[in-house]
């Protein structure tokens, strides 16, 4: 019992937040909560929370709050320079993550992953092929459960398969997870770190506790350090590497091992999360055979390049999910017909002029919406592109549905993050297919149900 008898505060009261103050008071930890927000939703969670006894502060009183702790918990969502985590840094109190939380309470090895993109995609397929070979197994950390909760059945699991994001590994110490995977990494969240280089360094902290008993799956083709684990590399760029792309056979060290057109994960990017999964399967020796068998019924996660339907002759694919550029370029080279692109969100500090080449390339019409929709116009005023400017998903639907040709595909892949119009991808990308699936079917809509919008349209 790490923290019993301190006490504790855990900043944030989202669901890695809870989780982790759950699993304080349980240690016999006394545990305030200190939450910036203050809505009626929280209020009801403070509620049952305080019912085990746990206190909860929320706004002025949290960002303000005058006791000293033990112990920080900082939820990875928050940013360090906010005034709520900066009462804490005045007062000397040592700040960890619900990731360390967890990992020290952890009674099973941990495989980490991690990478600008890919990474929900990578830790279900690890988990879901895993299984299939017969090791007790499940996925937490940055998708689905938090890992302050899954801790719990850890005692009764061979491993636990972790998504970690650069946010969470930013506040580690001690966390070493026995196989850690480096998928990619592409610019992102810009606007929570000075440079790439921070930004880098944050994700690399994946590797900094490993030792030679450990592994590393990396991907062949990203420049990393040296590293203390043994290294298992992936590319499906390169035959230089464990892991090898043949056509549409996977192969490890030479010898096929999995038929990419038999499943329904298509696309280079997929095979490199295939690839990954793999290299997981081989640190724990794993069943290669088992592992892929049991891949054969595997769908993609929603909101990453998700078929929503087929209308008048145009596929509508939602890729939400798609928040940096380096997912926008994935997604747009997956597509096989030529594409109405709906894109645009949140300033994350991104540039998008790096993507007018390919988007001049493979996009017929663009419709922008969000914070950046201005900034992406002029990124993409080269490109001799009609691009229409919209205030709604709603408009951009209906504008997408309007110019979009028998043959072609709409693609909504925003580059960028949501929370300037949503709470999060996963409410735009169920919103986006909300309003895909209420268009009518071509040929029944009433005679004046032609749309009427405040869109502008510009040729560039």
């Amino acid at each position: 019992m790490i923290y019993s008898g301190k006490n504790a505060v855990v900043l944030g009261l989202g669901h890695s937040g809870e989780a982790a103050a759950l699993l304080l008071r349980e240690e016999g930890a006394q545990v305030t909560i200190c939450e910036s927000r203050d809505d009626a939703a929280l209020r009801a969670k403070a509620a049952r929370l305080e019912a085990l006894g746990i206190t909860t502060r929320f706004g002025d009183e949290a960002e303000n709050d005058p006791a000293n702790y033990d112990v920080c918990v900082l939820s990875p969502g928050i940013d360090p320079v906010v005034s709520l985590v900066q009462n804490v840094v005045r007062k000397n109190i040592p700040i960890i993550g619900e990731l360390e939380l967890a990992f020290k309470e952890c009674s099973c090895p941990v495989v980490a992953i991690t990478g600008s993109n890919g990474k929900t995609t990578t830790t279900e397929l690890t988990t879901a092929m895993l299984a299939g070979s017969g090791v007790r197994t499940a996925a937490s950390g940055n998708i689905g459960i938090p890992f302050a909760t899954m801790v719990h059945q850890s005692n009764e699991l061979d491993v636990i398969v972790l998504e970690v994001s650069s946010f969470q590994l930013e506040s580690t110490s001690t966390f070493r997870p026995h196989v850690a995977v480096w998928l990619n990494l592409s610019p992102n969240h810009l606007d929570r770190y000075r440079d790439m280089k921070e930004y880098r360094d944050a994700k690399l902290r994946i590797f900094r506790r490993q030792t030679e008993e450990d592994f590393a799956v990396v991907n062949a083709q990203e420049d990393l350090p040296p590293m203390a684990a043994r290294r298992i590399t992936f590319s499906a760029a390169t035959d230089e590497a464990d892991f090898t792309l043949r056509g549409t056979v996977i192969h490890f060290r030479g010898e096929p091992v999995l038929d990419q057109s038999k499943i329904q994960l298509q696309g280079l990017h997929n095979a490199e999360n295939l690839m990954a999964a793999l290299g997981v399967g081989v640190a724990l020796g794993a069943d290669l055979e088992r592992m892929a068998a049991a891949v054969a019924d595997y769908h993609a996660p929603a909101h990453r390049c998700e078929f929503v339907r087929e209308r008048a002759g145009v596929r509508w694919v939602n890729d939400s999910k798609a928040t940096n550029l380096d997912a926008l370029e994935k997604a747009i080279r997956s597509q096989d017909r030529p594409l109405v692109l709906v894109a645009g969100g949140k300033d994350k500090g991104l540039g998008f002029e790096s993507m007018a080449q390919i988007v001049q390339q493979r996009v017929r019409e663009v419709v922008l919406i969000g914070e950046m929709k201005d900034q992406i116009l002029k990124a993409w005023s080269c490109a001799g592109l009609t691009i229409h400017l919209v205030d709604t998903l709603e408009e951009a639907v209906t504008i997408a549905a309007d110019v979009a040709r028998t043959g072609e595909t709409v693609l909504f892949s925003p580059g960028t993050s949501s929370f300037d119009m949503f709470r999060n991808y996963g409410e735009r990308g169920t919103l986006f297919k909300e309003f895909v699936n209420a268009l009518p079917v071509p040929g029944l809509e009433a005679p004046d149900s032609s749309p009427q919008n405040a869109t502008k349209n510009q040729k560039i």
